[in-house]
């Protein structure tokens, strides 16, 4: 059995795959590499291909009919044998170093006495043109190199919060919550990182920065302009992690307290975008939102409503919404939004 399965969703990555699946290969026969082809056009399923027949034991590679980044994610978690499983766009990369104590420390994890379902390390923003690379790191927030539950976990502020660059579940965890990622939609990497989160019990924070996350190709999906014109998969994301938080069932405070302030976000993302768009159709589907979340709980909806970003993102008027976006463009430099 493979200590880590990786899987790398690609379409039409022919141009930087590579390079990917490259940084992946230092694992060894440790790791099992899952290239899920998303019925790409390009050379992509003919490179994995490659890959898979130059490394036998440590890559395989999945065809299946394009149904976007959760439907790729869904293959891997269900073609994975790793006893941990963890998530590599095809236009990121790993750094080797921090790699090498990755599986060392899960190899240790797995003979001592307690399961751990979440490992979490750091990862770097690789913004094409930036002079200063911003990490994001948990130190302040996290107990480091040990295990530890959800009490133990200091508030995070706005801008601290885990995304799928920066965990490494248990498999087995991921099949026994039933986590299935709709299909033809972006930005689900949200509900990898948050549906999951009430079966977490024992939690390990390595402090390396391990994964790199290139932003800077105007096609990618966090491109504010990408996003306007995706909002209805954005709300749509939106809607299942407030599903998710209403329907979870943990009683734990620090956890519930999380994933309330991730929800918060990712409303504050949605409302903006929203506004950004600037038509009567995009101001109605804000209010639609608001709508769904206050009918699905009204408990929720006036914490999201009173909370600071609720309060600044539902200002009234065209005067309060031009402060909102200003407010906005300030929290992207201060919490790193997008």
């Amino acid at each position: 059995m493979k200590l880590l399965s990786i899987a790398i969703p690609c379409y039409n990555s022919q141009d930087y795959m590579e390079s990917c699946i490259e940084s992946l290969l230092v694992g060894g026969e440790e790791v099992e590499i899952l290239i899920v082809d998303d019925g790409s056009s390009d050379r992509t399923a003919e490179i994995a291909d490659d890959y898979a027949r130059k490394y036998p034991t440590i890559v395989k590679a999945i065809h299946q009919e394009n149904g976007g980044h959760g439907e790729a994610v869904n293959a891997g978690i269900r073609n994975a044998t790793g006893l941990y499983f963890k998530v590599v766009d095809s236009d990121d990369w790993v750094n080797k170093e921090a790699y090498v104590q990755i599986l060392k420390t899960l190899y240790e994890l797995l003979r001592g006495p307690q399961t751990v379902d979440l490992l979490i390390s750091n990862f770097v923003y690789e913004k094409q043109g930036a002079t200063r690379k911003k990490i994001m790191q948990y130190r302040k927030c996290l107990p480091q190199d040990r295990i530890f539950g959800w009490e133990e976990v200091k508030h995070m502020p706005k801008g601290k919060y885990l995304l799928m660059h920066s965990m490494i579940y248990r498999t087995k965890l991921l099949h026994e919550c039933n986590l299935e990622l709709p299909k033809h939609t972006f930005y689900v990497d949200n509900l990898f990182a948050f549906e999951p989160l009430p079966y977490v019990k024992n939690l390990y924070y390595l402090d390396v920065n391990f994964y790199r996350y290139f932003i800077g190709r105007d096609d990618q999906s966090v491109n504010e302009k990408v996003m306007i014109k995706r909002i209805d998969q954005q709300i749509r994301v939106n809607k299942l992690m407030v599903d998710a938080y209403i329907n979870c069932k943990s009683t734990n405070k620090q956890l519930k307290a999380y994933m309330f302030s991730y929800l918060d976000i990712i409303t504050t993302i949605s409302s903006i975008m929203l506004i950004r768009a600037n038509t009567e159709e995009s101001l109605q589907k804000k209010k639609e939102l608001l709508e769904y979340i206050r009918t699905e709980n009204k408990q929720v909806y006036r914490k999201l409503r009173h909370s600071l970003f609720g309060r600044v993102m539902n200002l009234p008027g065209r005067g309060g919404r031009k402060m909102s976006v200003a407010a906005y463009k300030i929290s992207q430099k201060f919490y790193g939004f997008n």
